[in-house]
């Protein structure tokens, strides 16, 4: 057996361990990009080596696999190169202004370092500290929102809680304070960071700008969360977090940036087409047609939108030559 495919079977059994709902075949499947026959000998192979996996159906009727707690505690183990993403993982968050988040992964990954074994972390140290002095976080220009600690604790309460909330909200345009009553459903992080909600005035779901939320109330009331509605599935339909209807996008670039488009994740549900003379289209449904814009401008004449007029019109006249890398 090569390395590799051990190692996928030492993922598998932590995953058992870890899901308390266990693990099923489409996970398998989905986890290590593998067909249905090798995920079923994955966790063939994997019964064989623990004997105490637990077989159990779902209430989907699917049938699902796991481990229980402590059995594959021995073959847990953290590479330096793990410890390195997790303290990147702080600075991301750091930089844009996140300080909450960041708090929690730093403490999460002081959490690990006591996990290791003493003989282990002399071992991963040096490589550990390599790692952090070699790789640096670019600072990334734009706004860096200022949210309220207490804000941001009381909007997760009451997300896990399923709380109606009544919150101060202040309007960018008009700077006028207004309370609205919501069903909190979510955070969005991007360039800006919205509280996702709906909205018992307007009877739709909003999204409310967090730093510009003063003042969270819990109202003692609760609300019945849709098991239907997905935030992935939400935000899948925008370009960025402006939501619009969405439309059909078709954008062409040039054989000199072809390169760097094939490396580029516009949209989750992209189709990307190397034409024969070189260029790439790329096309997609989505909303958010200002936040398109703003991004094709970066690649200046090297993109022409096919798809919408609308986009075309904004951006075409506005295309520069840029030089250099993008």
């Amino acid at each position: 057996m090569r390395y590799e495919k051990f190692e996928d079977l030492i993922h598998l059994a932590l995953e058992m361990q870890a899901r308390r709902s266990g693990v099923s075949l489409e996970d398998i499947q989905e986890r290590f990009s593998v067909g249905r026959r090798t995920a079923m000998r994955m966790k063939d192979s994997v019964m064989r080596v623990f004997p105490q996996v637990d077989e159990m159906t779902s209430e989907d009727r699917k049938k699902r696999w796991r481990i229980p707690t402590g059995v594959t505690d021995r073959l847990i183990s953290f590479t330096p190169e793990e410890l390195a993403d997790l303290d990147t993982v702080v600075e991301i968050l750091k930089r844009d202004n996140m300080q909450d988040a960041a708090a929690n992964m730093a403490d999460l990954s002081t959490k690990l370092r006591a996990l290791l074994d003493s003989k282990i972390a002399r071992r991963v140290e040096p490589d550990l500290e390599a790692l952090l002095e070699a790789e640096g976080l670019a600072m990334r220009p734009g706004p860096k929102p200022r949210i309220s600690s207490l804000v941001l604790e009381d909007l997760r309460e009451a997300i896990k809680g399923c709380e109606i909330i009544k919150i101060r909200h202040k309007n960018r345009k008009t700077q006028r304070s207004t309370k609205r009553v919501v069903h909190p459903l979510g955070l969005i992080y991007g360039h800006r960071h919205y509280l996702l909600a709906f909205d018992e005035k307007a009877k739709d779901i909003r999204k409310f700008a967090m730093p510009n939320i003063e003042e969270v109330e819990i109202t003692g009331k609760y609300f019945v969360r849709d098991e239907k509605f997905s935030i992935e599935e939400y935000t899948n339909k925008s370009f960025g977090v402006f939501s619009e209807e969405p439309f059909e996008v078709v954008w062409k670039f040039s054989p000199k940036v072809a390169e760097d488009v094939l490396n580029y994740r516009f949209h989750p549900d992209q189709i990307v087409i190397r034409e024969p003379d070189g260029s790439v289209r790329v096309e997609f449904e989505a909303g958010g047609i200002l936040e398109m814009a703003w991004h094709l401008y970066q690649w200046g004449k090297n993109v022409e939108v096919i798809k919408p007029e609308e986009l075309s019109n904004m951006v075409h006249p506005n295309r520069t030559e840029w030089f250099g890398t993008l």
